[in-house]
């Protein structure tokens, strides 16, 4: 008996050091493995510094909890083995053993629970906030809007056709760069209110450990603090269209003062375009504000030359050549036969809309000769 116990002892040791050896050079490990692409991002911030702790905590428990049961299997398949003499014991009903492979697995569970738990809470501990901004998802943007700070905007792909054509080389950000980033400050907590407007899309940042559903009709929350500036970017993470590969998201972390300054600009900016709403434009001024908004916002659907594709072509079209009363409408309200065709009542300002329906009636051999005026825009909305 003295001999078998010695000889249990002396194949354990094997796997408890080998555990103890992985426990004390577990962070090492962890950093090493973190710069791997297959596991979880370290992210930057402290709680998701946190998360990516916790992570590798619980995976190196499970390694040693894995070595110790198979080093136990092991040994008593190649020891006990029938071949040695030994003979399979008679017993059932053992009070002791059924004590111990319940308690142990239970104080393991509670071992994992408890630092999980205090790490989810504050997961989902948006209090406090200093900066809201409501996240709408869109097929295929997202919409961006400050709280209290008269502040919105829209965020589409910006990867040009002709790499997602391949006809030029991809670019260093392939399919993760965006026209307008998601702007915030550093050392500040901000909470995000996540939202769709359409269909299921996720905002996912992995630096930031940040995932959010965006349901239509329902409000997610999560938070972020970054402490160092920086460009980080994620993905929708939910299947939401035929699109849904084009669907980046950017934040832009800048200092306190930065962001001040932005926000100032911003303001500014919007209250540039509502005034532009009473201004008149030449034809030439109105084409080239609508080739810059066609190409962001229909190029991937009606062609680069308005051939059409997903959606049906500009050139030539009946809509674009015919009554501009019934432009107006699918443009501003979307196409009740196709929902492909989105409303961009919301999306574009009715300097965007006047520019990009009279560069549609005037592009890709079309050459009606009209014009369509902000106001004509306004008017329209308001039923006027």
């Amino acid at each position: 008996m003295l001999n078998t116990i010695n000889r249990l002892m002396a194949w354990l040791s094997i796997p408890a050091l080998l555990f103890a050896s992985l426990f004390v050079s577990g962070r090492a490990l962890a950093e090493e493995v973190g710069r791997s692409t297959v596991n979880m991002t370290k992210g930057v911030t402290p709680i998701s510094l946190e998360v990516y702790g916790l992570h590798m905590d619980i995976f190196w428990w499970c390694v040693g909890i894995g070595v110790v049961v198979f080093g136990v299997m092991f040994y008593s398949m190649i020891v006990h083995r029938k071949a040695n003499g030994a003979k399979a014991a008679n017993f059932h009903e053992s009070t002791a053993l059924e004590i111990l492979w319940t308690v142990v697995p239970f104080a393991i569970l509670i071992a994992m629970a408890w630092p999980a738990t205090k790490t989810l809470v504050k997961l989902y501990d948006t209090s406090e906030s200093e900066v809201d901004i409501v996240i709408t998802g869109y097929q295929w943007y997202w919409k961006y809007e400050y709280l209290d700070q008269d502040v919105s905007f829209f965020s589409r792909l910006s990867t040009p056709q002709e790499q997602i054509n391949n006809q030029v080389p991809k670019g260093d950000h392939y399919l993760l760069e965006v026209d307008e980033p998601l702007v915030i400050p550093t050392n500040k907590k901000v909470r995000f209110l996540v939202t769709s407007n359409d269909v299921i899309h996720a905002w996912w940042v992995p630096d930031l450990a940040v995932k959010r559903d965006a349901i239509p009709g329902y409000i997610n929350e999560s938070w972020t603090k970054v402490e160092q500036p920086g460009i980080y970017r994620g993905v929708c993470a939910e299947l939401c269209g035929k699109d849904h590969g084009f669907m980046p998201v950017v934040v832009k972390a800048v200092e306190e003062t930065e962001y001040v300054e932005w926000l100032a600009e911003r303001r500014e900016q919007a209250e540039k375009i509502k005034a532009l709403t009473s201004k008149t434009f030449t034809l030439d001024e109105l084409m080239e504000q609508g080739e810059a908004v066609y190409a962001k916002a229909c190029l991937a659907c009606h062609g680069a030359n308005g051939e059409g594709g997903v959606g049906k072509a500009i050139a030539g079209s009946p809509i674009a050549t015919g009554d501009i009363a019934a432009h107006l409408d699918i443009v501003i309200n979307g196409s009740k036969d196709n929902p492909a065709m989105a409303a961009y009542k919301d999306t574009l300002s009715e300097v965007d809309t006047a520019a990009v329906i009279t560069y549609q009636r005037n592009a890709f051999g079309n050459n009606v000769g009209d014009t369509v005026q902000p106001i004509d825009i306004l008017n329209f909305k308001q039923g006027i």
